[in-house]
């Protein structure tokens, strides 16, 4: 697995590639990451070798990894049966001439409107180029995964050919419903618990559209807002909310992420450039209730708007109201509660596994033009015993 991120770097592609290397190993295979130095050198029983990179100015914490010698001693030595570039960019390049000289099948998953961002960062007279290079790339690969169908529709009517669907996962064990802890109560609502706590949790960053919250702390009373995240615009979003009641938190994880969508009355979410939005699983499966911004990935994600409350993502006025709403109905939050258990309780990551294992497969085979059926892989003995 080529990978342009890692830890200590959090994100949902992090997420997403921390929990299926654990049911990779839990299922008897064998995996080599290839990422950012700095990290572990082990993983879930994955071999984890860092390299070198430039850093990105406006993603500090993130890097452009330069394609290296040594990649191909690394794969000489460990055989691989499949590659898997995750949101390629420099360093995905040399998965294509790795897959290509070694003979191997690639497949490529697609994480990141790098298009749409360019234009949040003021750089949107390069999104053409930003999709012709993508679609260059990924058109490498024996099969390109994507994380909704949302996403799938909107690669297709640009030309990227091969596609399927990689469907999320989330940790049912740690994100559950669980006792509020007054002390992290405290925390999410600078001191007043009595508030309604609104949380959002992600990067602090154009993309997530944060600023876009400010109207409502202005508009309605009674209500706080938890900003569970870092990143390069935590300052001047800090600047924006003065004066506001608003918390910034930092990055949380583990037990004291768990704990604060538990500590919550409600999640938040204002991106309408996501291709999917893992943390929203993350909240449903504690049983807050969602409050989202219209998109294609959130009304697939949110069972078509059944499971959460959707507003106009560029209207004040409609998230005002919808929160207006939210506040006035103890039957409304409780359906919602209800509604996002029961989306979420259904979405381990044994089988978006599964379902990678399949594609995994399919490349293998060959025949990659139209989607076949698999029956699930529940050992290594696919790949060579591996």
């Amino acid at each position: 697995m080529f990978t342009e991120t890692f830890l200590p770097s959090t994100d949902g592609v992090v997420t997403r590639l921390l929990y299926t290397l654990r049911e990779l190993e839990r299922l008897g295979h064998q995996t080599l990451v290839l990422g950012p130095d700095g990290g572990p050198s082990e993983y879930a029983g994955a071999r984890v070798v860092g390299f070198p990179g430039s850093r990105f100015y406006l993603y500090p914490e993130k890097r452009a990894i330069w394609p290296s010698a040594r990649v191909t001693d690394l794969l000489t030595d460990f055989q691989p049966d499949v590659i898997h570039t995750l949101n390629p960019t420099v360093f995905g390049i040399q998965a294509i001439i790795s897959s290509r000289l070694m003979g191997v099948p690639l497949v490529a998953s697609y994480h990141t409107h790098f298009a749409h961002y360019a234009k949040l960062y003021g750089y949107g007279w390069i999104s053409g180029a930003i999709w012709a290079y993508m679609r260059l790339l990924h058109n490498r690969a024996a099969l390109n995964l994507c994380t909704s169908e949302a996403t799938r529709q909107e690669l297709q009517r640009r030309g990227f050919r091969r596609l399927r669907v990689w469907s999320h996962g989330v940790d049912l064990e740690r994100f559950r419903p669980r006792p509020v802890d007054p002390a992290m109560r405290a925390r999410l609502s600078g001191g007043h618990p009595e508030r309604t706590v609104l949380t959002f949790v992600g990067r602090l960053a154009p993309e997530k559209q944060i600023e876009r919250l400010v109207p409502l702390l202005q508009a309605v009373d009674g209500i706080c807002l938890a900003i569970v995240g870092d990143g390069p615009t935590r300052r001047e979003l800090e600047q924006r909310f003065q004066g506001l009641p608003a918390v910034f938190t930092g990055y949380l994880q583990g037990e004291d992420l768990a704990n604060a969508y538990a500590a919550s009355d409600a999640f938040i979410f204002p991106s309408t450039t996501e291709t999917l939005g893992l943390v929203l699983l993350e909240a449903m499966a504690t049983g807050l209730p969602v409050i989202a911004a219209r998109s294609a990935p959130s009304l697939e994600l949110l069972d078509g708007g059944q499971a959460a409350l959707l507003y106009e993502g560029d209207d004040p006025r409609s998230l005002a109201e919808t929160v207006r709403g939210f506040l006035r109905s103890p039957e409304l939050r409780a359906r919602l509660r209800e509604a996002s258990l029961r989306r979420a309780s259904t979405r381990g990551w044994e089988k978006p596994t599964q379902e990678l294992l399949g594609y995994y497969r399919e490349a293998l085979a060959g025949s990659t033009e139209r989607p076949v059926t698999h029956e699930p892989l529940s050992d290594g003995a696919a790949f060579g015993g591996r």
